[in-house]
């Protein structure tokens, strides 16, 4: 889906309200982008935080949601070696979802993506990616976001958690409605989880 499309898709799903501007104020946001690149137009977590931008993942007719125990979402930064644009859209540039790194621990994932020279993606760019396509979110092909992480102290001390986007089961204190719904959740670093891939992308700009 070319630029403008992905814009006009993020207004009609409420982005701008979220941001408290007009859509011709937030569809100007995308002004110097290249129109015609194969790209996804990211929302800067500095313009809507991804607690707030999940909830406009749909599938199945049902709206995204974060878990219950990742009340700090938006305290995860990005890691040192993944550079974000400084504006509120921007590209992000040859996704993939990293199917074939399943079963891989994030902390395994992340060395092996920059062994490809790929970047993985924050949370924000991964939920970006699925309003632009929502089919990327499939049964068994999951994945992990793991360029956000939090630092938990003045030393620069990870949280185990690493984000991740998978389909709720509906079970536990997601709730029953919630079976097949969009879920931002998170993993430890250490663990494997034979659903969920590691999204990454070529560059951003």
């Amino acid at each position: 889906m070319q630029v403008p499309a992905q814009i006009a898709g993020l207004v009609a799903a409420g982005v701008p309200e979220l941001a408290g501007m007009s859509a011709s104020a937030f569809t100007a946001l995308g002004a110097g982008l290249d129109a015609t690149a194969d790209a996804v137009v990211a929302v800067h977590p500095s313009l809507v935080a991804p607690s707030r931008l999940a909830p406009l993942l749909r599938r199945l007719d049902k709206p995204g949601f974060v878990v219950i125990d990742m009340p700090d979402l938006d305290d995860f930064g990005v890691i040192e070696s993944v550079v974000v644009p400084e504006r509120p859209l921007y590209l992000v540039h040859g996704i993939d979802r990293g199917d074939d790194l399943r079963n891989w621990s994030p902390d395994e994932a992340l060395i092996e993506l920059q062994r490809r020279g790929r970047t993985p993606l924050t949370i924000s760019e991964g939920i970006s990616w699925l309003l632009a396509d929502p089919q990327r979110l499939e049964p068994n092909h999951c994945f992990m976001t793991i360029a956000s992480r939090m630092v938990k102290d003045a030393k620069g001390t990870l949280d185990a958690r690493t984000p991740a986007v998978w389909i709720s089961g509906g079970t536990g204190r997601d709730g029953r409605t919630r079976k097949g719904a969009p879920k931002v959740g998170w993993c430890w670093a250490g663990n494997r989880h034979t659903w969920l891939g590691f999204a990454s992308a070529e560059h951003r700009g």
